[in-house]
């Protein structure tokens, strides 16, 4: 066997069934674990897999396994050179991003892969112009992530109740988010300039039967709603995020220093203040 068949027997490809549509775009600010955030938004899917049938059954189940890409995971850009850049070991965040353990022993993105696993809450299966949208809450993607398969999560088996769970057993802890009335008015201004009567195709999830249900707006009216316009209730959703803290580990003793993180057509300005909260200071509206 020549050398390139023996390289070629080393790799499995498999097919990108759908892509994550989300309010961030970034990795700065996405949950470091699913469900930490009950942040809401969507999963395309694309042809052949965006059938209705593939789909029948699973509105019995409230949440679902996804298999899924780092796409944004510069080491692998160009899969052939994946077993040159493989990384031993990796310093986890939870850790102080000092400490170093073996790959396999974190959930970090720097994987030979490149796969990523999430158990979400199904909210709902969508049909818009004959093709399937999941929408989904509790996600750790970010928008684009390419999906690569879909189960449905089993409690019996899939829930260990005396599992251990290493240098991670239980979840990390929350920091106190206020935000500065200038920041406050800011947003309100965003969500008011954005309403135009876009209620009309606003996602609900209030008394969901997760039925496989037929739309008449398009999926570009969706995914543009998922991925920019500002409703009252992301104010929430950004503190949440915030809350988790997502400035890199090493410098989480920087008081007044300020970080940005881009969440749907915003940028979130904030910074630790001498009180130890998070401060959101500034929601500043940016060109996509």
């Amino acid at each position: 066997m020549s050398d390139d068949n023996m390289s070629l027997d080393n790799y499995h490809q498999a097919p990108i069934i759908g892509y994550h549509r989300a309010p961030l775009s970034q990795k700065f600010g996405a949950p470091r674990q699913p469900n930490l955030v009950a942040l809401n938004s969507a999963i395309e899917m694309l042809a052949p897999y965006d059938t209705p049938a593939a789909f029948e059954g699973l509105e019995a189940f409230s949440h679902i396994w996804i298999s899924w890409q780092f796409h944004h995971n510069y080491r692998h850009k160009d899969n052939n050179q994946a077993n040159s850049n493989f990384r031993a070991q990796v310093r986890p965040p939870r850790l102080g991003g000092n400490q170093k353990i073996g790959v396999f022993a974190s959930r970090s993105m720097y994987r030979p892969s490149a796969l990523g696993l999430s158990v979400v809450k199904l909210e709902s299966i969508e049909v818009v112009e004959g093709g399937v949208l999941l929408i989904i809450s509790g996600a750790d993607m970010i928008d684009g992530t390419p999906i690569i398969d879909i189960k449905p999560y089993v409690a019996y088996s899939d829930v260990l109740s005396n599992a251990k769970s290493g240098f991670a057993p239980t979840a990390p802890d929350l920091l106190e988010v206020i935000i500065t009335e200038s920041a406050y008015e800011q947003f309100m201004t965003l969500v008011d300039a954005g309403r135009c009567d876009k209620n009309d195709n606003k996602i609900e999830n209030k008394n969901n039967k997760k039925a496989i249900r037929a739309k008449n707006y398009s999926v570009a009216t969706l995914v543009q709603q998922m991925q920019e316009q500002l409703l009252i209730f992301d104010i929430e959703t950004i503190k949440a995020l915030i809350a988790q803290d997502p400035r890199p580990a090493y410098r989480r003793a920087e008081i007044n220093t300020p970080f940005v993180m881009r969440y749907k057509s915003v940028d979130v300005s904030f910074q630790l203040i001498d009180s130890g909260q998070l401060q959101i200071t500034a929601i500043v509206k940016v060109s996509l």
